[in-house]
Order: C-alpha cells, then sequence, then structure tokens
C-alpha cells in the first residue's frame, strides 16, 4: 500500500522461510487463531466462507488465491496464481494474466472463469465480513482464458485490491453442482497446498499436503507447507486440551492462561527436555481485547453507566494473583502499535477531531483516556465510590440491595462464555459488582450455541481479542462501523454506530501514506476510548508456546505474523530420539 516492495522481481524465497527445509511428518494443535465462521471447539461444516455453520479452522489452506502476502512487509503481497498484474492510471482496474498451469486437485484447470466466479459469489452470499470488504468490486470481467481485470467503483480504500487478490479461488464448474451458500460435510474441490483428510465431527480433522500440488516450487511457496499432514484436535475444554498436549496427543500448543503457563509446566516431558517452551515476539498489533457490552440493550445506553462497570474491574489484583503479573493492562485499541494514542492529541489529530466538537465526548480532545489503576486490594474503595457516584449521576438508584436503573429495573446482566477458563477471573468482577446492587452472572454454553448468539448479537456482555494488521483495511468497517453494527456476524460487538468513528474509518482507509493512516487511527482511538464501549482487559507483546521437540523452525520469525503449521518442519531424527517417531 505504502512504499516500495522488498523483494525484487526475480526473488527465489521470502527471506523468513528455509527453501530446502524437509517435507515430512505431521504437526499437531488446537488452533490458537480463526476467521470467518471458524470455530476452535467444534465444527459441523467444511464451507468456511459464509455465515452459517461451524467451519474448522485452517480451511484456507485449502485454496488458492491470486496473490499472498509477505509476512515480513506491513502488507506488500506476491504473485501465486497470478503471474503478472497491470493497474490502471486511476488505479481503479487491475488486470491479472494467470499461470496457465494452475490446477484444481482434480486436475481440472484454473481459469480466470474461476476467478470471476469466486469474487462474484463471494461478494453476494460469503461471510458479511468478505461481502463488507467486495462492496466496492463493481467487475470481475474476464479477458481470456488466463487473464481476468477486477474493476472497481472508485469508493475503495487502499488496501481492497490487495485483499480482493488474497480472497479464495472457488471451482466454477463444482459450485454449478453444489450449492455454495449451505453448510456441506463434503469437503469442496480445491486447489491449495493442502486438502481436507480424516475427519471426525466435533474431534479432529486433518489436511492433507498435495504432494503434486501446482504451486510448490513457485517463490512465495518455497520453503512454506513442509508437514504432510495438519492435524487439528477440538476440545471444549482448556484443561483437558492441555492434559493431552502433555501426553503427546498434540505435539505443539500456544498457551493462553498465565497460571498454567507459570504453575504447571512442570511434567516429566518438560524436566527431561522431550517438551520444548518458548517466548516468540509477536510484532503485530496486539489489538483490542476487553469484555465488550452490547449497546444494543437499552442498560449500557448510557456511557456513565459502562464507565462505571470498567471501575469495578481490578486488573492489578487479577495480574498479581491470578495471572503472576504475566501481562499488561490494555488501554487501546491499537495496543502494541504506533496507532496507538498517548497523552494530548497532536495538531494533526486535532485537526481531524475538531469537526466533531460538540457531537464526541470532550475527553476525545484531552489526555487519551487510561483504564483505572487500582490499589491491589481486588475491593478499592476508591474505584467502588466513583462507580457509584456515576451510576447516580447517570439516574441509578438503590433499592435495598438491588441498584435500579432510571426504569426502575434491576441493573443485572451476563457475561457469555463458550469456556469455563475465564470463570476464575469474572468471578471477582461478579462479586465487586455485588458490592453496588448490580447483579451479574457468567454463563458458558456449547461453541454452536455460543457463536450462533454471537452472530445475532444475544447477548449482554462478552469477551473478544481483536487480531489487527499493521496496514488497516476494511475489517475495521466490521469491528466498528454503524452499518456492521446491524449486520448479523459482524465483529461490532458493542454495536457501535457513531458518524465521527465512520469519518475516521474513511480517513484511516483513503490515507495516501502510512503517516497519515497512523494519525486517522489515534484520532479513532480517541474517540472509541471515550465512548467507553468495553472494560479493556489485558495483553502480552510474545507469543507463549510449548512444542515436543519434534520440530525445526526458522531462526528468525516473520515479523507480520506467527503461523508455524506453514514455516516449521517436522524433524525426524529429534523426533526418533525423543521416541515419538
Amino acid at each position: 500500500m505504502f512504499g516500495d516492495l522488498k523483494y525484487p522481481a526475480d526473488f527465489s524465497h521470502f527471506d523468513y522461510a528455509v527453501p530446502d527445509a524437509p517435507k515430512d511428518g505431521r504437526i499437531i494443535f488446537s488452533a490458537p487463531s480463526w476467521a470467518y465462521n471458524q470455530n476452535p471447539q467444534t465444527f459441523n461444516s467444511f464451507n468456511t466462507l459464509i455465515l452459517k455453520g461451524d467451519a474448522p479452522p485452517r480451511m484456507e489452506l485449502c485454496f488458492d488465491t491470486l496473490m499472498v502476502r509477505a509476512l515480513d512487509e506491513p502488507d506488500a503481497i506476491y504473485g501465486l496464481v497470478a503471474e503478472t498484474v497491470e493497474v490502471s492510471e486511476d488505479g481503479n482496474v487491475y488486470t491479472f494474466a494467470l499461470r496457465p498451469e494452475a490446477r484444481f486437485h482434480d486436475e481440472s484447470p484454473l481459469t480466470a472463469e474461476d476467478v470471476a466466479f469466486s469474487l462474484v459469489t463471494l461478494k453476494e452470499l460469503g461471510h458479511p465480513s468478505i461481502r463488507q470488504v467486495l462492496r466496492e468490486l463493481s467487475e470481475a470481467r474476464v479477458e481470456g482464458p488466463h487473464r481476468i481485470a477486477l474493476v472497481f467503483s472508485g469508493k475503495q480504500s487502499r488496501k481492497v485490491p490487495l485483499i480482493a487478490a488474497g480472497m479464495p479461488i472457488l471451482s466454477k464448474a463444482y459450485y454449478s453442482r453444489y450449492d455454495f451458500a449451505q453448510t456441506t460435510l463434503t469437503p469442496p474441490l480445491s486447489s491449495g497446498p493442502y486438502k481436507v483428510g480424516r475427519h471426525e465431527v466435533g474431534r479432529f480433522v486433518e489436511y492433507d499436503r498435495v504432494k503434486t500440488w501446482w504451486a510448490a516450487d513457485l517463490p512465495v511457496s518455497r520453503g512454506h507447507y513442509n508437514f504432510d499432514r495438519i492435524r487439528l484436535e477440538f476440545f471444549r475444554d482448556r484443561q483437558v486440551d492441555f492434559e493431552a498436549f502433555k501426553k503427546g496427543v498434540m505435539t505443539f500448543r500456544e498457551e493462553f492462561t498465565a497460571r498454567t503457563w507459570a504453575t504447571e509446566y512442570n511434567f516429566p516431558a518438560v524436566e527431561d527436555g522431550r517438551v520444548i517452551r518458548e517466548e516468540i515476539p509477536d510484532g503485530r498489533p496486539a489489538g483490542a481485547q476487553g469484555w465488550f457490552m452490547n449497546l444494543r440493550r437499552d442498560k449500557f445506553s448510557d456511557p456513565r453507566v459502562r464507565r462505571a462497570l470498567g471501575l469495578v474491574f481490578d486488573f492489578e489484583w487479577t495480574n498479581t494473583s491470578l495471572f503472576f503479573d504475566a501481562y499488561k493492562r490494555t488501554s487501546s485499541f491499537f495496543q502494541n502499535s504506533p496507532m496507538l494514542a498517548e497523552g494530548e492529541p497532536d495538531a494533526a489529530e486535532l485537526a481531524l477531531l475538531e469537526p466533531w466538537r460538540g457531537k464526541i465526548p470532550d475527553e476525545a480532545f484531552g489526555p487519551a483516556i487510561l483504564p483505572p489503576v487500582s490499589d491491589g486490594s481486588g475491593q478499592d474503595r476508591s474505584m467502588l465510590r466513583e462507580a457509584d457516584r456515576l451510576l447516580r449521576e447517570a439516574g441509578c438508584r438503590r433499592d435495598g440491595a438491588r441498584l435500579l436503573l432510571p426504569s426502575g429495573e434491576p441493573l443485572t446482566f451476563e457475561f457469555l462464555s463458550n469456556t469455563t477458563t475465564f470463570e476464575r477471573v469474572t468471578l471477582p468482577y461478579i462479586g465487586n459488582l455485588e458490592r453496588l446492587g448490580i447483579k451479574a452472572n457468567f454463563r458458558v454454553v456449547d461453541p454452536a450455541q455460543y457463536q450462533s448468539r454471537i452472530n445475532d448479537y444475544d447477548f449482554d456482555i462478552v469477551s473478544r481479542r481483536y487480531a489487527l494488521a499493521p496496514t488497516l483495511g476494511e475489517e475495521i468497517r466490521q469491528m466498528w462501523g454503524s452499518e456492521a453494527a446491524s449486520q448479523p456476524g459482524s465483529t461490532n460487538l458493542s454495536g457501535i454506530a457513531d458518524p465521527a468513528v465512520d469519518a475516521m474509518i474513511d480517513k484511516i482507509l483513503s490515507a495516501a501514506s502510512r503517516e497519515e493512516m497512523t494519525v486517522a487511527a489515534r484520532a479513532l482511538d480517541r474517540i472509541l476510548r471515550a465512548g467507553y464501549y468495553w472494560v479493556p482487559q489485558w495483553y502480552k507483546a510474545v507469543h507463549t508456546v510449548a512444542m515436543w521437540d519434534v520440530f525445526g523452525h526458522p531462526e528468525a520469525p516473520p515479523t507480520h505474523d506467527f503461523a508455524p503449521e506453514l514455516l516449521w518442519w517436522y524433524d525426524r531424527e529429534s523426533a526418533e530420539r525423543i521416541g515419538m517417531r
């Protein structure tokens, strides 16, 4: 998007990949990340590109795309199916020449007709987050068997063509026989480095490396996709997941529970060196992790109420008592990045904010809002008193042990979750809420129900971590844009619908330079933080991972992503040494 590409036209492989890595073995893990309708705890469909159903993570490995990202650059992409691309002078037409050797797994050719069909279908019927990105794609024009032009409206952000070039390519012939809009447990015909292998619904899925994959020797592929098999296991309980790892049922694990990382990696395989632990730097923006309040429900409509709820959570006590001081407090929607707003707004930020004075909270024009710092007691009375003051100012009143909203209804709500792991963190928070007369409870539902309720915004408060790219794109409309607030399946969990937020999003997406984008992101950060839409949680700038000693990996991981299943490899000699052949 900004500046020049790192790699020249004749590059042989990405610097972070090991081009002669062996192709062998397998990696077994539970998914630490996912996208679209994917569910890390269960699955009932292999259609990952629609809203309906629960697909297994990593289905994207089965599909080729026109171009692929370089993970050591913020947003650069290079040709996969596309051999060349020409950009029109006005930046609205991208014409791709396709590699004639591109094939689907049944050996049928991958053509421009397939690309056009894919983008049109995804724009009309795809997951909401896909439809949002492709809304300004006006036409996918076939100009020959291996030549296609993507025509955009002129209203698109600079990143949209890059994202469109990374969309999965479907087989037009295959979907003339199958309904794309429906869930299915029939693995789709695809063309990528892997295809669906053995699977058992809700328990495991295996992706088998396609040894005859047509693109294996391209520069963008060398050193990638080294495992013969990638197996994902599905567990509904993190402790059971951990026990499976300890027994060697799984060979890789990214640890997200601080207590487990600090106290439970003392089993024999760790002590004798068969299991290795590493902390790998995370160069990506940490995004926003917190409890998000659903503003579609009247009880959360007053920002003073929302701010009061934030004062009740004692992070300092939680971090020390439950997390072994493993985390830092999240304060920003762009944590761990230059886009984080700090201190007073500078002149460039004020220039963006000033037109909205009187329409957004005055706090957006002052020092960037930070979460409160408690005395670490777990029951900081000064914070509770300030929360009580804000609630009374908002028109709430006490009726015995209950806090009543201005409507006369008791203030009650539910923390919705799909795992019991968060219970130990949430219950002390609930205890503090009760001191103010607020009745809250923690409810765990099964993974499919949880995803369905999230899609339909059927919750009071839910915890979520957003992962962001170093270059922002259309995904932020899904997170905070007004249109997404009423769109089922969006990631705008709080239901934020604010013209000032929309205006800042437009500024970010139309930025002509990284500096402009960063300034606009800081202005947006100030507005969002002044809205008190969430109770910020915590973050760490490293990946805490454990693995059985059966892997090799590049010495320096890429700076803008962390994907062991793409770049690591199976070390047969090490596996034999520890008896895990």
